[in-house]
């Protein structure tokens, strides 16, 4: 009953506060059901198909596994190759832990690859892509 009321103070619904895997993804969901009402939850296989799609940019294909290699459980590189730590939390406990941190990479490497933000869905289906990963 407390939990049911203070989703409806807050605006979230049950299955948001439900969402599982990751702190985040209540958040998301209710981002992406302010920016489609039919949202009906995350998928794992999109946000692995996000980390796989390639796009030409500047006549170089570029995609999250450009730096963050196809196992995103190995340590990437930088274009300047610089070392990146692994990106799967499987791996790296600390990746995802930080919100703020989480928007701003979301922010430059959504703008890097797809050149636009990603939205509150691909960062959910990512994230529960991702936390899936052992």
């Amino acid at each position: 009953m407390k939990a049911t009321l203070f989703a409806l103070a807050c605006g979230l619904s049950l299955p948001a506060l439900a969402a599982p895997g990751h702190p985040l993804l209540a958040g998301y969901a209710a981002q992406a059901r302010q920016e489609n009402p039919a949202f009906d939850g995350f998928s794992a296989e999109r946000g692995k198909a996000l980390y796989f799609a390639e796009l030409t940019r500047d006549g170089k294909t570029m995609s999250c596994t450009s730096c963050h290699t196809a196992d995103p459980r190995q340590n990437g590189k930088t274009p300047a190759y610089r070392k990146i730590e692994p990106l799967a939390p499987v791996a790296n406990p600390e990746r995802f832990s930080n919100p703020k941190k989480v928007e701003k990479w979301f922010r430059r490497n959504c703008d890097d690859v797809f050149a636009r933000e990603c939205s509150a869905l691909e960062k959910g289906d990512f994230i529960t892509w991702i936390n899936s990963l052992q």
